[in-house]
């Protein structure tokens, strides 16, 4: 059983790209530097990417969105993905839609993903509620806040 505190995300000001091409909202991925269709999730991706490059200033360059990776015969397309600088996988973000639970599955879903992409930091948001975990030998233990780039 994870012992889990919720963290409160204070997201920064940034003026984002959002236009509407053939009829839908697109919005501009500065990481990925394409148009992606605005859902619901992507909204808080954009929103958390922002969050870590800005307010815990990961590098742009060592950040990877929609990131896919292998679990067996499965591909699964992580949110986002931060390497560190030897290019090891450092810290994976789930983003769920604003109106998406996080509770007990959406949890054990992020855990599964690990196990294929080991990181030493896990993160979950819905853009409102945001919990991070931190990866031992023996599991994981819940984070009081998000931790900051240390290059």
């Amino acid at each position: 059983e994870l012992a889990v505190g919720m963290i409160k995300i204070e997201y920064p000001r940034y003026d984002y790209k959002i236009e509407s091409r053939a009829g839908k909202e697109s919005i501009f991925d500065a990481v990925r530097k394409i148009w992606v269709s605005l859902t619901p999730e992507e909204w808080v991706r954009q929103n958390f990417l922002q969050y870590l490059l800005q307010v815990k200033q990961y590098p742009a360059a060592l950040t990877a969105v929609e990131k896919e990776i292998s679990l067996g015969e499965l591909r699964k397309r992580c949110d986002i993905v931060i390497y560190d600088r030897l290019g090891k996988p450092l810290m994976m973000v789930e983003c769920k839609a604003m109106e998406i639970e996080l509770g007990e599955a959406t949890m054990e879903q992020v855990l599964r993903y690990n196990i294929s992409l080991p990181v030493k930091y896990l993160i979950i948001t819905n853009g409102v509620h945001c919990f991070a975990f931190e990866r031992w030998d023996t599991g994981f233990s819940a984070l009081s806040e998000v931790p900051s780039w240390n290059g």
